[in-house]
């Protein structure tokens, strides 16, 4: 049975009566309507938040994910591409276009062309503002609750997945700035609630060409200081055979106040050279590789608003693009999603 390791005390509680949408999700989920009940207590947390839901919820998911993975489609397919590729932002020098722009076709004539695509604004910014505050929450009850303090709001409650899943990445994640958003039931909730609003999951879904699943160590809520390096790769050198997309959200500026992401804004049909002079990681890929790759058009570093979001697959090349000089962090939800009939082994399934 699927369980959470839960730091909250004996004393606190969440609801002062269970919810009764909680027996009847269980029900459906007895039935093996999984998607069923994920959109039933989806439509519960809308009309009124609760946390004990919101854990259910990502349970379900879980689970449902499991389910994707036992039988994906024999042969996914992408979608054609659009016939013209979207024009390049003046500053960015990628793809651009607005949210009511994005569609599957769009993404994947972008991607084959330049490796990317750019939304402008894709959540509001004001929301994307909020986020970012509550990201600083979560780190602030993740370091209260290693103190034996504990969080009624699920703000952080670290996933415990079905065996034999694991999760072994976390003490990574912090180093590098970063909580998983499956261990923020709260936030986890409010960030698939916005990617459904702005019509992704519909989006990815066509592009993939199948229902897509979540890395849960690949869905990261983020807060990048200038002090941290960046280092180019490409994500596919050590996800493997993926079918996959990544949407990277900005919630704050950044690329020029706070850090931001260094891209190769150019289609690359297979993996560049790694573990060259200049790298200490294998699967790293060293200035002059990515200078090489980049070729005439040269790498570049967006400018993003609070809001807008790069979506790319795992053979784009790009960095975090910092500099100490920047007073800033910058706050960022990157989020992978998988396809079922080539999903990265060892990696722990939420269905979207």
């Amino acid at each position: 049975m699927f369980s959470r390791k839960s730091k909250r005390n004996d004393s606190s509680t969440v609801t002062a009566e269970p919810r009764p949408e909680l027996a009847a999700s269980d029900r459906l989920v007895d039935d093996g309507k999984l998607f069923e009940a994920i959109d039933f207590l989806t439509a519960a947390n809308r009309a009124e938040r609760s946390l004990d839901v919101e854990l259910r919820l990502l349970h379900i998911r879980h689970l449902a994910g499991i389910s994707l993975l036992e039988d994906p489609p024999i042969d996914p397919r992408h979608p054609d591409p659009a016939a013209a590729v979207p024009a390049r932002g003046s500053q960015s020098r990628v793809p651009e276009i607005t949210p009511a722009e994005l569609t599957a076709p769009t993404l994947r004539a972008a991607i084959l062309a330049n490796g990317c695509l750019l939304v402008r604004g894709l959540m509001d910014p004001g929301k994307a503002e909020r986020f970012a505050a509550d990201i600083d929450r979560a780190f602030e009850i993740r370091r209260a609750l290693s103190e034996g303090e504990s969080d009624p709001e699920g703000f952080y409650d670290e996933l415990q997945p079905e065996p034999p899943w694991l999760i072994g990445e976390r003490s990574w994640i912090e180093e590098g700035g970063g909580v998983l958003a499956v261990d923020s039931p709260r936030l986890m909730f409010a960030m698939l609630e916005s990617f459904e609003g702005a019509g992704l999951r519909s989006v990815i879904e066509e592009y993939l060409g199948e229902r897509p699943a979540i890395s849960s160590q690949k869905c990261t809520l983020r807060k990048a200081t200038p002090d941290v390096a960046g280092a180019w790769h490409q994500d596919g050198k050590f996800l493997g055979e993926v079918r996959a997309l990544n949407v990277w959200l900005s919630l704050s500026r950044c690329g020029d106040v706070a850090p931001s992401m260094d891209v190769v804004p150019r289609r690359l049909d297979d993996f560049v050279a790694t573990g060259t002079e200049g790298t200490f990681l294998d699967f790293q890929v060293s200035q002059a590789v990515a200078e090489e790759a980049a070729g005439d058009g040269g790498i570049v570093r967006p400018i993003f608003e609070p809001g807008d979001a790069l979506l790319f697959d795992d053979v784009f090349l790009h960095q975090t693009g910092s500099d100490p000089s920047m007073p800033n962090p910058r706050y960022a939800i990157e989020s992978w999603f998988f396809g079922p009939s080539a999903y990265p082994e060892n990696y722990v399934p939420i269905a979207f």
